[in-house]
């Protein structure tokens, strides 16, 4: 389909619902091709292309909502969908917080985000499979203790979005996304271990090679092998980039809207006030350029932008919709999320915690017994309490070194503290998905082990 037609269709479907007694109206389509390739032991194990394309319509009756969608962008699928969705608004409560933002807050920004290269399209199956095959080639010729595989893999997607709104929005963006990962075993003795490594970019010029990708799962999975447990004590744990991002999970969830209209986080009603260490400063930031939670406008049409969540240790603001902006008396901050349909929910663009001054080497270097954590197991977090409990595995610190391998153990502690006892962080912070960390070192937490 042409780009005017989808657009069209967007808005004649917003019409539609307006016409048959929406008192407001908001359509999304979305439409996008997808690859999918892995390769095990060196012969191709599973490949998936598809294409898709959606519509999905949310109306408000007065204060109440609903929403339907569907795959089938004829005519008549579309006035089923329009049907379906003004028969469910008919039949829900109201809510006196429902609605679309504002007029005014309605808009996209102007600059090329460059959410989309156009590279990937051009990219033969085979190439892709090819690199699927290096990346794990890679990492299986790198030592003979590394004698199976979970697979090397290649993926990548291409997606348009149009969304338009009875208040007088209409706009759209295209993305791209690509990335290679091999994921070797090691075996040494009765020690098995596996991990590792993916490159993920918008354009495949922005990808690291696949041989070099696989190479670096299998130094990772190498210096796993013969891990052990440690007694149970408290020490410093310094979280390397891939698992420090885990941490933002948490804040992201203790400041989502949602959350605090329900009291149900740590850090409800504590605007302005100290939260953390002076160290830390958490962004989240949707406006920068070819980064993948980079978008022109929210899932309402509300122009992305650049929020701090945290500066400096203080909180400074919530993440809201405009929904949960109304029920806190806010306004949103453009975080609006969502599928094709149904009432807004609250992501991040690019969720980040600012670099330090500090080398990684010099942060471990400055310990003599702590925990280097490079992998993290399990959802143990308590946003109301800020209880944190993780099963971990990674390296031993000792002497400023790190010295063994260690696996099987928990780390514990409190969000609230963890992040009053961000004693240093690093300089390597690097974008490998929408949310992003440097090295993090924690003053204390407690490791259990035998």
């Amino acid at each position: 389909m042409s780009e005017n037609h989808l657009a069209n269709l967007a808005q004649e479907t917003v019409k539609q619902a307006l016409a048959g007694g929406a008192t407001d109206a908001e359509c999304t389509i979305r439409e996008g091709n997808e690859f999918s390739v892995t390769v095990r032991m060196r012969e191709v194990e599973n490949l998936k292309q598809a294409g898709s394309r959606v519509a999905g319509l949310r109306i408000l009756s007065g204060k109440r909502a609903g929403s339907a969608y569907t795959s089938d962008l004829s005519a008549g699928g579309l006035d089923r969908m329009v049907a379906s969705a003004l028969e469910l608004a008919a039949i829900t409560s109201e809510d006196p917080y429902a609605g679309l933002p504002d007029a005014n807050e309605l808009g996209a920004i102007p600059a090329d985000l460059q959410t989309y290269c156009s590279d990937i399209e051009r990219v033969e199956a085979s190439v892709k499979v090819d690199l699927a095959r290096a990346a794990e080639a890679a990492a299986l010729d790198a030592d003979p203790r590394i004698n199976n595989s979970k697979g090397g893999s290649f993926d990548s997607r291409i997606s348009r979005r149009v969304f338009a709104n009875s208040r007088g929005f209409l706009g759209e963006y295209r993305s791209s996304y690509c990335s290679v990962s091999a994921m070797p075993v090691a075996r040494e003795g009765e020690s098995i271990e596996r991990d590792y490594w993916i490159s993920s970019a918008r354009s495949m010029a922005g990808l690291e090679p696949a041989a070099h990708v696989g190479r670096i799962a299998a130094d990772r999975v190498l210096r796993r092998l013969g891990a052990r447990k440690v007694e149970t004590q408290r020490v410093p744990v310094v979280f390397e980039p891939r698992t420090a991002r885990t941490l933002l999970s948490g804040i992201f969830e203790a400041v989502h809207g949602e959350s605090i209209y329900r009291h149900a986080s740590f850090l409800a009603g504590k605007l302005g006030e100290k939260v953390a260490a002076e160290t830390l400063t958490v962004i989240d930031d949707a406006t920068l350029p070819g980064l993948f939670g980079s978008s022109p406008f929210d899932d309402e049409g509300v122009p992305s932008r650049r929020t701090v969540v945290i500066e400096r240790g203080v909180l400074k603001n919530y993440l809201l919709n405009t929904y949960t902006a109304r029920k806190l008396g806010m306004k949103t901050t453009g975080n609006a999320a969502r599928g094709v349909s149904g009432n807004p929910g609250i992501g991040y663009g690019n969720l980040f915690i600012e670099p330090g001054e500090r080398a990684p080497g010099d942060i471990v270097a400055g310990i003599a017994d702590g925990f280097y954590v490079t992998e993290l197991m399990g959802s143990g977090v308590n946003i109301v309490t800020g209880d944190y409990s993780r099963g971990a595995a990674g390296m031993w610190i000792r002497n400023g070194e790190l010295a063994f391998p260690v696996s099987e153990v928990t780390i514990a502690g409190n969000l609230n503290k963890m992040l009053m006892d961000m004693e240093a962080i690093g300089s390597d912070l690097e974008f490998r998905g929408s949310t992003a960390a440097p090295t993090l070192l924690i003053r204390e937490m407690t490791v259990g082990g035998r």
